[in-house]
């Protein structure tokens, strides 16, 4: 039985703001509606901001090596490519000094909101925020194989953290403004409000409460509409004339998907364990990591530039272009092997980009060898290649809904739709049957054993707990939950209704508990109102 052994002024406030909210659940949700979309223009003007700042960061580099690095190049004068040396050195020190400053800027950024959703993790949202989008800027534009979702993401979340601070919000609150600040960093960031707002609910929060469902939802279309204003309605990637993939060849695409969740273990893997190449004595610092790096991006501009940044063009390049054999699988491993290395020495930047340029090549690579063997028309590729991408995606993040509609939406094309969902499910279950980790979950575990000063645990925390049909909790009195110290049930929301918890209240399925706890509680509360009881 839940214990309701509690006390303390700072127990009793969260108790009582919490009541006042749960008592007035029409004007709370309608506050979150509103406060959603102010959330949606902060986080739209701030990703406006980084992505006009990458797209200057890498028209510079380009600039860089065609107009001066190459002709120097093959004049033999050494000096240009020394002061680039020199600048790429300084950038390295510039990104670590800022990492320092602002340790949970550093990486994606996801597996940190993750942490602060759960009550888990602590974020200072001002500091985080200008880092994250200067040195997002400055190390992606560099050529690392970096993405810039995760950083936008990061920064919705800590621009809907910093709107929740100003206007004093409890924890509760503060928690949903930041899932509806994700949501528009990932819509800002691909111009994808959908797959922005599925993201936040399927991959972060976790449950499709009305609660977190309508600044979500507002937020997300807030910053699409914001970015819009900015950038125009173009999409990420540009498939022109897709061609619909006949049923006839879906057996090609559950062969693809399998493939591509095999795959998404083995990059999942790789970026678990990229820790070891760095374990050397020459890296025992951040710098010389990200230094390394660095060097790294600038010897790859001159003997392979499509693997740098993010690699959105790459992809484009991947549809129109009938590249041979061994260069795609040439592409494919440095691209693999160049996003570990950059993702691994710590420099702010996110996977989800080059995740899928991987999944792009890997269809690539399998779409030259059904057309070379002649199983399938060379008319097709483009579909290989959006297949290799969500299938990679779903098998990797382990979200296999936000896959589907952000390949619909980078591309435009939703009359895929079918054919998308059905390789996510295989790619899924894949790495379902082959026992991968989803990865931010995974780098959210690591991470809070890496650094436990950042984590919050004895936190009391208002956790909203969904109760799945056929979980734990269903069917079950109160008196008869699992015990856990320090917890105490607040009020269950049934069919919209507050219901007073007692001892003998039966729960359902579709209900929604609102319970109190220490914030290390909230992975172990949640996965009992998800987890079947039949083993």
């Amino acid at each position: 039985m839940f214990s309701k052994n509690q006390s303390g002024s700072s127990l009793n406030r969260q108790l009582f703001e919490t009541y006042m909210a749960l008592d007035n659940w029409h004007q709370f949700r309608l506050r979150l509606f509103i406060e959603g979309i102010f959330v949606g223009i902060a986080g739209g003007l701030s990703i406006s901001l980084f992505r006009f700042l990458l797209n200057e960061s890498e028209a510079l580099r380009i600039h860089l090596y065609y107009a001066y690095l190459i002709p120097a190049l093959r004049k033999d004068d050494l000096l240009p490519l020394l002061s680039y040396t020199l600048l790429l050195l300084v950038i390295g020190g510039a990104l670590c000094a800022m990492c320092r400053y602002a340790p949970m800027a550093g990486g994606s950024g996801i597996p940190q909101v993750k942490g602060v959703i759960l009550g888990l993790m602590k974020m200072k949202w001002l500091r985080i925020l200008w880092v994250k989008i200067l040195a997002g800027a400055i190390g992606i534009g560099a050529g690392l194989s970096l993405g810039r979702e995760g950083p936008s993401i990061q920064i919705g979340a800590v621009a809907g953290q910093g709107l929740s601070r100003m206007l004093g919000r409890t924890r509760m609150e503060e928690r949903y403004l930041i899932t509806s600040g994700a949501s528009a960093g990932l819509a800002a960031a691909f111009n994808a409000p959908l797959a922005g707002m599925m993201f936040a609910l399927e991959e972060l929060h976790r449950n499709f409460s009305g609660a977190v469902l309508l600044p979500t939802m507002t937020s997300a279309i807030t910053a699409t509409i914001v970015t819009r204003c900015f950038f125009g309605n173009g999409t990420s990637f540009h498939f022109v004339d897709l061609v619909p993939l006949p049923a006839q060849y879906l057996w090609y695409v559950a062969l693809i998907a399998l493939i591509c969740g095999l795959a998404g273990i083995i990059f999942n893997y790789g970026l678990l364990h990229i820790g070891a190449f760095y374990h050397p004595k020459v890296f025992r610092t951040q710098a010389s990591k990200i230094i390394f790096a660095l060097l790294c991006a600038g010897a790859l501009g001159f003997l392979l530039p499509q693997v740098l940044g993010g690699g959105n063009h790459l992809v484009d390049q991947l549809a129109v272009t009938s590249y041979p054999l061994a260069f795609l699988l040439l592409l494919l491993a440095t691209k693999y092997i160049f996003t570990l290395i950059s993702y691994g020495c710590g420099a702010p930047g996110g996977f989800f980009l080059p995740l899928l340029v991987i999944g792009a090549l890997t269809g690539a690579v399998l779409a030259n060898l059904l057309v070379n063997a002649g199983l399938l028309s060379a008319v097709y590729t483009p579909n290989v290649i959006i297949i290799g991408m969500v299938s990679l995606f779903a098998a990797s993040v382990r979200s296999p809904i936000t896959g589907t509609l952000l390949i619909l939406e980078m591309t435009g094309d939703f009359g895929h739709l079918m054919v998308l969902a059905f390789a996510s499910a295989i790619a899924y279950i894949t790495a379902e049957i082959l026992r991968g980790r989803p990865i931010y979950d995974a780098l959210l575990q690591r991470s809070l054993a890496a650094s436990p000063d950042t984590a919050c645990e004895e936190e009391k925390n208002m956790i909203e707990v969904p109760i799945a049909s056929g979980s734990l909790l269903e069917n079950r009195p109160i008196s008869e939950l699992p015990p856990m110290k320090q917890t105490v049930i607040v009020e269950i929301k049934r069919s919209g209704k507050s219901l007073i918890p007692d001892p003998d209240t039966r729960l359902r399925a579709g209900d929604f508990l609102y319970i109190l706890s220490e914030s290390r509680n909230a992975e172990t509360l949640k996965r009992m109102g998800e987890e079947s009881n039949v083993k």
